[in-house]
Order: structure tokens, then sequence, then C-alpha cells
């Protein structure tokens, strides 16, 4: 009974951790010689990210980050990104957890259309944001029941979209970056900064890296009752800009998300010369 309770604790704070990492994350835009247009995205539809998440030595599951391949012709004219997250088989046993994230953006990713996330595990959701830009409101609804709308700021992007934006805007040394990021309930703006370029190894493969540090005071729960918490991620110093690691310190202990396996298309290959 302690273990199980132990280990519902630990996972409960794992996954809070996990969704608030997306929010922020998601406070990015470039502010230094910040430009009109965006730069080519550095990522395409079917691209896979696949990553094990340990709490210190303990495999407590897999998140993947995948782009949807278009559908009709009108999917030109957005993005469709996606989140899953599960805790591995031996996690399931005390604390089984499954999450979908849809994020729908478009195609520069510059502002978010809308976005959804379906739970399940001890807690479930079914949660639905619509982005109103005309009128500029966005409304949370979790099963069906909604908030009151609140108002949005011009490039608002959801926790998910974000980490794309991220990639796209990650271009060298000494750049802070910050951008409107909403979950439906708030709007926050938060800030990355560059920490510095690193060489890491992740299961005995190295990675030429960018070095970034999310800022946490607006994030509240663990992170707010964490003295001296951190958060880290580290993105490939290339065309890719592939999020390799991401890392968190925290009360309870720290959390470390590696990639352990990356998919792209034939046409994304080529652009960026990967073998």
């Amino acid at each position: 009974m302690l273990l199980n309770n132990i280990c519902n604790r630990q996972f409960r704070t794992l996954y809070f951790i996990l969704g608030t990492i997306l929010l922020c994350l998601g406070s990015v835009n470039k502010v230094v010689a910040m430009q009109m247009s965006a730069p080519s995205p550095p990522f395409s539809a079917g691209e896979r990210l696949t990553f094990q998440i340990r709490w210190g030595i303990i495999n407590a599951g897999q998140a993947t980050l995948e782009i949807a391949q278009p559908e009709g012709d009108s999917s030109q004219d957005s993005q469709h990104f996606i989140l899953t997250v599960k805790t591995s088989p031996a996690i399931d046993i005390f604390y089984k957890f499954r999450e979908r994230v849809d994020s729908y953006t478009d195609s520069n990713v510059t502002k978010t259309l809308r976005y959804k996330k379906v739970q399940s595990g001890r807690t479930t959701r079914d949660i639905d944001v619509a982005f109103d830009w005309q009128n500029n409101k966005v409304q949370y609804s979790n099963f069906g029941t909604p908030l009151e709308p609140i108002d949005l700021q011009a490039g608002t992007l959801d926790p998910l979209s974000s980490l794309y934006y991220i990639r796209r805007q990650v271009t060298g040394p000494n750049i802070l970056i910050e951008r409107p990021v909403t979950d439906g309930k708030k709007i926050v703006i938060g800030k990355v900064h560059y920490i510095k370029q690193e060489t890491i190894s992740i299961n005995g493969k190295e990675y030429d890296t960018i070095m970034l540090e999310p800022e946490l005071k607006h994030v509240k729960g663990v992170f707010e009752k964490s003295k001296n918490s951190k958060m880290y991620i580290w993105v490939t110093n290339d065309s890719r800009k592939l999020l390799v690691k991401l890392k968190s310190k925290v009360v309870v202990g720290s959390f470390v998300a590696e990639l352990i396996d990356y998919q792209e298309n034939s046409a994304q290959r080529e652009k960026n010369g990967a073998t």
C-alpha cells in the first residue's frame, strides 16, 4: 500500500510536469531582430519523435510528437500536431495514464486554430479549446461544459504547437524568446533563454545541441512549491532543430525525456540533408 501511494504521488507529479512543460515552452517568440516574415519550418508532415521518460532510474513511460499527414485540399493552410503520452507497463500497475493532444494551427505556426486534449486514467478529461480569431476570444470546455471565454492576444499559440514554433525561432546564440500562449483557461507571456551550445550523448549517440531554459515564474503547482526548480531543453544545432532532450528538477526528483526514435518523410530528409 505504501509503495502504491508513493508511486501514485510521484507519477501524478510527473504528468503534471509534462503538461506544464508544454505550457512553459509555449511562450516563445524571438525578441531580438524580430522579422515580419517567419523562417521556413525545419519540419514537415510525417515527422515523428519518440521519447523515453525517466524519473530517476525508473522508466516511467513514453511520449510521441508527430505531424499528421495532410487531409484534403485545404490541408496546405494548416498544420496538425499530435502528442501522445503513456505510462510504461510496469507503472500501469500503480498509475495508468494515457493522453492525446491535438493542435491545429495556420500553415506558418503563427496562431492556433483549435486545441484538443483527451486524458484517461485516474483522472479523465475531454478538453476542446476553440479559438475565435474574428472576435479575438478563446473558449475552453471539458466534456462539453464551457467556461467563460477569455480575450486572445495577437499570435497566441497553444502549449503543443509552441514546441514547433520554438524550433522555427532558435537560430543561434544570445536569443531571448517570448510569446503569448493559452490552454484556454489563461494566457501567459513566458520567456525562453539561450544558455549555451553543448554536445550531449543519448543512448550512445552524440548530438550537437543548443541548450535553452524556460522561465518558471508563471508556473504553479509542483514548480511553484519547489525551491530552485529548473527546466532545460536541448534542440539540435542544425537545420532540423530537433527536440532531443528535456529535463526538470523539482522537489520530488529529476525527470528526463530523451529522444529514442526519429522518423521523417523523404522530402524532409532530402531538404535537411539527413542520412
